[in-house]
C-alpha cells in the first residue's frame, strides 16, 4: 500500500511555503510594482519561471488578504501591500527628514500632524508619519491609513499639484461613492483645486465628518514637484477660532520643509 504523502514532503506545498517561495513573493511584488495595469497569470508564470499550479496557490491567499487585486484576469497590487509599504516608509529617511517640521507644527498648533504621500496606483493618500495632538479631544488614525484623494484635505492638495493630465483623468473617472457631509461633485472639485493652487494651502471644515477640520500645505522636491503634504487635523471648534493663523503656520512650516529637501538633494 502506498503511503499518503505528508504535507511537509509535498513538492507543491514546499513550493508555496518554503524559502524559495518567500524570495518569489518579494519578486512578485517587485514585478507588479513596475506594471501599472497589472499582469496575467501567464505573464507572471513566465516572469517568475514558476509552474502555474504553485503560482496560483501563492496568488490566491494574497488576493484573499488584500495584498493583491484580481481584476479582469490581471493581478495588481492591493491595499494591504500599500499599508505595509507605508509602515516601512514611516522609517524611511524622508520621514525622518520631515519629522522635525512635524514636531514644530505639533508644538505651534497642538493639533494632530500628518505626513501624507500620493499613491498613484490606488489613487489614495497614504499617511506615512503621524504625531497625535496632546489634547484629549483630537483626531487620531494609525500610520499607514489610506483615504481617497477627493475626500481629504491632504488628498485634494496632492491632487491639485498632480500632473494635469493625470488629474483630469482622475476627476473624469470618479464615481463619488464615499459619503461626505458636504456634497462633492466634479465641478466642485475642479474649483477647489484651482483655489488650492492659488492659495498654496488646502482647507476643509465639516466636509467628511461633522466636527472635523483640516489644513494642508505642500512639500516640494528640488524640481518643484509636490512630493508630500503636511496636514493638521482636529475639532472644527478649535479650527474656526484660529483658521487663518493655522493656515499661515502650516504653509510656513511646509515651505521650510521644502527648503530642507532641496538642501539635502544638493549635497
Amino acid at each position: 500500500m502506498m503511503k499518503k504523502q505528508s504535507k511537509a514532503n509535498n513538492p507543491v506545498e514546499q513550493e508555496v511555503t518554503g524559502p524559495r517561495s518567500l524570495t518569489r513573493l518579494l519578486r512578485l511584488f517587485d514585478i507588479l510594482s513596475q506594471k501599472t495595469g497589472g499582469m496575467s497569470l501567464a505573464e507572471l508564470n513566465i516572469k517568475l519561471s514558476t509552474p502555474k499550479s504553485s503560482l496560483l496557490n501563492l496568488l490566491k491567499p494574497l488576493v484573499a488578504e488584500g495584498f493583491l487585486r484580481h481584476i479582469e484576469g490581471s493581478y495588481l497590487l492591493g491595499p494591504s501591500i500599500y499599508r505595509l509599504s507605508a509602515r516601512v516608509l514611516s522609517a524611511w529617511s524622508f520621514s525622518k527628514l520631515i519629522r522635525p517640521f512635524m514636531l514644530e507644527l505639533s508644538h505651534r498648533t497642538e493639533e494632530t500632524v500628518m505626513l501624507g504621500v500620493l499613491d498613484p496606483e490606488t489613487e489614495y493618500i497614504t499617511y506615512v508619519e503621524i504625531i497625535n495632538s496632546p489634547h484629549p479631544v483630537r483626531y487620531q488614525i494609525p500610520v499607514g491609513t489610506t483615504r481617497p484623494l477627493y475626500i481629504t484635505t491632504g488628498g485634494r492638495l496632492l491632487l491639485a499639484y498632480a500632473d494635469k493630465k493625470w488629474q483630469d483623468k482622475y476627476i473624469a473617472s470618479l464615481t463619488f461613492k464615499f459619503r461626505t457631509i458636504k456634497r462633492i461633485t466634479g465641478q466642485f472639485l475642479k474649483r477647489e483645486l484651482i483655489q488650492i493652487r492659488a492659495e498654496g494651502v488646502s482647507c476643509s471644515m465639516d466636509m467628511v465628518l461633522g466636527g472635523l477640520s483640516g489644513v494642508s500645505a505642500p512639500v516640494f522636491d528640488p524640481n518643484g514637484h509636490c512630493v508630500a503634504t503636511l496636514t493638521i487635523a482636529g475639532p472644527t471648534e478649535r479650527f474656526q477660532r484660529d483658521l487663518e493663523s493655522l493656515k499661515a503656520v502650516v504653509k510656513e512650516v511646509a515651505e521650510k520643509a521644502s527648503g530642507i529637501t532641496a538642501e539635502t538633494a544638493a549635497k
